[in-house]
């Protein structure tokens, strides 16, 4: 199973240990990309501070964040799943996770990123901003930037077996499953069951609790179809129906009253 998540916008602080290498990340078929980003996003940063901040659609209160990303060459790197942050990633938390279900997550999970295209939480990368949908001066438009990347690589890293994604649309669309792949993959969507709307709370938090309980009960669907009986199995309130088409990923609608 692979677990397709989106990073956070506010991150912890770099580690202390020794700065990134790009040659020790997961996928590496990313390299050469990954590269290319890092160099433009370091120079924009260590140049004009005002046209930085621009680019990257930071608020005055984030100045600080440009200076961080001037430095990315030589701060120190932590695993991802303690540099991603915020109410998804505290909600699935990793760090409490006993070592199996550890172990699992660092196999099935993938977060991607504006900087990095794809990343294991296992990971060594250090604290950054630049989100998907940054223009960067020099290469354009991330996602796009990903696309050609993503499409050589990724289906590879799904393997046989299902593909949650679980990302937003900002990510989404620097890599979409198609074909064969596309007909094991399920999207999750989370509704407020009173209401029948999407809050972006509830949504965050409860995809964090998602995975977790798949990740802590050991459950590995192998398709959408085995997907919404291990989630119905877990206690939670799951509407699905199977695509009109073969080759299209099915959509998955998880209801709740209420975040715990």
């Amino acid at each position: 199973m692979l677990v397709l998540l989106p990073p956070s916008e506010g991150k912890a602080p770099s580690g202390t240990g020794a700065p990134l290498t790009l040659e020790s990340l997961s996928l590496p078929g990313l390299t050469a990309a990954r590269a290319a980003v890092l160099e433009e996003l370091v120079e924009l940063c260590a140049g004009d501070e005002e046209k930085a901040r621009e680019v990257l659609g930071l608020s005055e209160g984030l100045r600080g964040e440009v200076g961080k990303n001037a430095g990315l060459r030589e701060a120190g790197a932590r695993p991802a799943g303690e540099i991603y942050t915020g109410v998804l990633y505290d909600a699935l938390g990793l760090a409490s996770l006993d070592g199996e279900a550890r172990r699992r997550a660092g196999e099935w999970l993938l977060v991607f990123s504006g900087l990095w295209g794809a990343v294991r939480v296992t990971d060594h990368i250090p604290s950054y901003r630049c989100s998907m949908g940054v223009k960067l001066p020099g290469l354009g438009a991330l996602a796009a930037h990903w696309r050609a990347p993503m499409a050589g690589v990724l289906p590879e890293a799904a393997g046989e077996g299902l593909v949650l994604d679980l990302r937003s649309s900002a990510y989404a669309a620097a890599w979409k499953p198609k074909g064969e792949v596309a007909g094991r993959t399920a999207t999750v969507r989370v509704l407020h069951a009173p209401t029948r709307k999407v809050v972006s709370h509830f949504n965050k938090a409860t995809k964090g609790r998602i995975v977790r309980s798949l990740l802590t009960a050991g459950a590995a669907p192998q398709g959408p179809a085995e997907l919404v009986t291990a989630l119905r199995d877990l206690g939670y309130a799951v509407e699905a129906e199977a695509p009109a088409k073969a080759g299209k990923p099915w959509a998955l609608d998880v209801l709740v009253e209420e975040i715990p």
